[in-house]
């Protein structure tokens, strides 16, 4: 089944599965002191037992391109229970991945054991089963090294590397791609997306995250496959999205999921809210924001990234809606809810993330009250900054005049006299006061003539 499996590699030399290419120190560059001690104590804690132990994936991939990996995953000979017999803090996690975590202070490595591609073991149906579509439901057979190596998605990410002889054990000229920076599929690109349809969105953002191409037999199958990942549970689309949203390369990512045609089963909406400029260029600045935090290593917020994207279309209903009978709070509140609940049928966005989104989106009109008391109010809310840093954002974009933007800038940083000087003429709705009514002896209904009530209902109304 092994050489079944690689003959369908398209277009490239059959590798020799028995002797892997081995790159030294000398030729592989890679940094030893770059790599997490905890993942160097896994390997060598696992050596003394007399197993395998390669650090894999994503991590050697980034240390040879000179980058610095976030995770560093550890592959093994040894089974599950054995990993966990070595290593005093380690348990065992997954259904249909089992895996083990091994903690080193506050430091987490994950360890996987060699797998074989599930098509080795087509009489174990507890072990591999696809669904009608080829997607796996499960794949949790165990394999040798070579057999881990092909059953992953690129070459580029199924590269060994063993930090105690300091080596890169190569399968599949993995090092050749990285070398051309070029991403290819391993086997057949077409089963290898209907196995799981997420790896054609692993493909676009691996893509515009390292700056490679998409070779053109992996990428020819995905516009025509992007159906697939209607079957896909929401939860694992909106996990990938997140992960092409923090990768630094957000504004890339987007770009070639709109190239690749993936984007309306994660962002349907893209297509007609690009057709205007002025939302173009809001969603373009604030995905640029956001690559430019993650670079100089300040902390992002979902949250804040998934207001940006969905701002658009929020605005366009409360306009569409301006006029009309509703009071401004329940209008408002109708568009978040309705705009939330639509995307939701694509991504399942966390609905605690949903105070923090409405909390931005509410807080912009209150940025155009700018006399009385409001502006000070509005400083003390828990959420100022974000609110602010949204403000300059629309303002960047051309969404409101950035004399706006600049008079909350200066509001804030000025000091109270200052402040004073700055207040423009109290313009905004101004409340009800309810008016005491004489005590007649029980006249009005509950002690209140008909005037007191209503101006009491105003009152509650508005403070609601």
């Amino acid at each position: 089944m092994i050489k079944q499996f690689i003959s369908r590699v398209l277009g490239r030399k059959k590798p020799d599965l028995h002797n892997p290419r081995i790159f030294r120190a000398d030729k592989h560059k890679i940094d030893h002191g770059a790599i997490s001690a905890g993942a160097i104590r896994v390997c060598e804690g696992l050596h003394a037992e007399g197993y395998k132990a390669f650090v894999v994936g994503g991590a050697v991939r980034d240390l040879m391109l000179g980058r610095q990996p976030k995770d560093f995953d550890v592959a093994t000979d040894a089974t599950p229970e054995q990993v966990r017999a070595v290593f005093r803090r380690a348990r065992i996690i997954g259904r249909r991945f089992r895996l083990v975590h091994v903690m080193f202070g506050q430091e987490t490595v994950e360890v996987s054991t060699f797998r074989a591609n599930h098509e080795r073991s087509e009489a174990d149906e507890d072990d591999a089963r696809a669904d009608e579509h080829g997607r796996l439901l499960r794949d949790n057979v165990f394999g040798s090294q070579e057999e881990d190596a092909i059953r992953r998605d690129f070459t580029v990410n199924a590269l060994f590397y063993d930090p105690e002889r300091d080596e890169v054990w190569d399968y599949l000229s993995g090092v050749d791609d990285l070398k051309a920076r070029r991403l290819v599929m391993i086997g057949d690109p077409e089963a290898r997306y209907r196995e799981d349809p997420v790896r054609m969105l692993r493909a676009a953002r691996l893509a515009a995250k390292l700056e490679f191409r998409i070779d053109a037999k992996t990428e020819a199958p995905i516009s025509r496959l992007a159906p697939l990942l209607d079957n896909v549970p929401a939860a694992r689309l909106f996990d990938e999205l997140l992960k092409m949203l923090l990768s630094g390369q957000a504004a890339a990512c987007l770009a070639r999921l709109r190239a690749l045609g993936l984007h309306r089963n994660l962002l349907p909406f893209l297509d007609e809210l690009f057709k205007d400029d002025s939302a173009r260029r809001f969603v373009e600045l604030a995905l640029a924001r956001t690559d430019e935090r993650i670079a100089a290593d300040k902390g992002v917020s979902p949250a804040f990234l998934l207001a940006a994207l969905l701002w658009p279309l929020v605005d366009r209903r409360i306009r569409a809606a301006d006029g009309g009978t509703l009071p401004q709070q329940v209008l408002w509140h109708e568009a978040m809810d309705g705009v939330l609940e639509a995307q939701r049928r694509f991504l399942a966005i966390p609905r605690k993330l949903d105070a923090t989104m409405k909390e931005l989106w509410v807080a912009q009109p209150r940025f155009l009250q700018r006399g009385g008391g409001r502006p000070y109010r509005l400083l003390t809310h828990p959420r100022f900054r974000a609110c602010y840093d949204f403000l300059v954002l629309r303002a960047e974009a051309g969404d409101v005049p950035m004399e706006l933007a600049d008079w909350w800038t200066r509001f804030q940083d000025a000091d109270e006299d200052m402040r004073k000087s700055m207040l423009l003429q109290d313009d905004g709705p101004k409340k009800k006061r309810r008016r005491r009514g004489r005590r007649t002896g029980g006249g009005g209904r509950n002690g209140l003539g008909e005037a007191d009530a209503q101006g009491e209902t105003n009152a509650q109304g508005e403070q609601g």
